[in-house]
């Protein structure tokens, strides 16, 4: 089992940067693939970025390449994602999630992921 809580939201400036966390608790969370989503009012819930369990492999939303970058401390069960250039797109919810079968592979669908946490919003403002 895993528990998962984001911190970091806020309200930006177009051009800004915001640095969310996820904080997860669990022995095994060195062993699983994390990934982070948003959603937008009206809209569906869609991949943004992951990373594998290492470390070693992430990927990224075409919208988000370049702006944003995956990052995680697998001693303090931390995964961090540094989002700059905020557009008023990126307006949303943003949820970690993670899985830990095959944790070596990031997956970018939401059916894939089985623990997930509340939230946290994040509004650009233009």
């Amino acid at each position: 089992q895993v528990q998962l809580v984001e911190s970091g939201g806020g309200l930006v400036q177009a051009g800004g940067s915001l640095r969310l966390s996820c904080a997860a608790s669990g022995r095994t969370f060195g062993s699983t693939v994390v990934g982070w989503f948003r959603q937008a009012p009206g809209k569906e819930r869609e991949f943004v970025a992951g990373i594998s369990s290492g470390g070693g492999s992430t990927r990224y939303a075409d919208a988000v390449k370049g702006r944003f970058a995956v990052s995680r401390d697998n001693a303090k069960n931390m995964v961090y994602l540094q989002m700059n250039n905020l557009k008023p797109a990126d307006t949303a919810v943003y949820a970690c999630a993670a899985v830990q079968t095959a944790p070596w592979v990031v997956r970018t669908t939401v059916s894939e992921y089985d623990y997930w946490g509340q939230g946290t919003q994040v509004t650009v403002s233009s």
